[in-house]
């Protein structure tokens, strides 16, 4: 049997941590256009409006961005590079370290940011759909996060011994992405403890321990 200790009485932003006070303008823009963008889209939100939310002038936006797109780019990188470490820490804070058990953990985690108020759904989904074209900077960037989080899912059915890491990595991420859309596009709260039991046989069938 894969255990997974009882979730904590947390946030989602407890859970995840909060990120690193900004330290500088070009911080402030990027951290803060990462809140905009994820709220209300990228497209929606104009660079004045930004601008005039961060305090900060054209001339010092253009200090460090060569346009609206660059400061996307860069908003996308942060956010991979933030998300991919908080997820770890609350995967590990509700499962432990044990791979098959951090492979349940990772469905517990969906289901606090799930019920949780700010929810607005997958930033780098957002992403991808706003940016369609493949070649585009930012779908690129959206495009790696979820490659790497796809080969996060194999490195863990590898420490699990399970068979066919590959195949597990690639049915298990179906599993992931369906359960975002599930959640976001046909607001289902309870998205993530349906696909966790979807989950624990397809550990079973790769040879995980019940």
């Amino acid at each position: 049997m894969v255990h997974v200790s009882q979730a904590p009485l947390k946030t989602a932003a407890e859970l995840f941590g909060i990120r690193a006070e900004p330290r500088n303008a070009r911080d402030r823009l990027i951290q803060h256009g990462i809140d905009l963008f994820y709220r209300r889209g990228f497209h929606a939100v104009g660079l004045d409006q930004l601008l005039a939310e961060v305090g900060v002038t054209k001339t010092t936006f253009y200090k460090h961005f060569e346009s609206k797109d660059q400061l996307i780019l860069e908003a996308i990188r942060q956010r991979d590079q933030w998300e991919m470490a908080a997820w770890r820490r609350a995967v590990e804070e509700l499962a432990g370290f044990d791979p098959a058990a951090q492979l349940l953990g990772f469905f517990d985690v969906l289901d606090i940011w799930f019920n949780d108020p700010d929810f607005n759904g997958c930033l780098f989904l957002n992403t991808a759909a706003e940016f369609p074209n493949p070649y585009d900077p930012v779908h690129q960037a959206a495009a790696d996060h979820k490659r790497k989080t796809r080969n996060l899912f194999r490195d863990l059915a590898l420490g699990a011994k399970l068979r066919d890491p590959e195949d597990f990595a690639d049915t298990y991420t179906m599993l992931f992405e369906g359960t975002l859309v599930l959640r976001q596009v046909h607001d289902r709260g309870d998205a993530a403890k349906r696909a966790k039991a979807v989950v624990k046989k397809l550990i079973t069938q790769h040879g995980g321990k019940r």
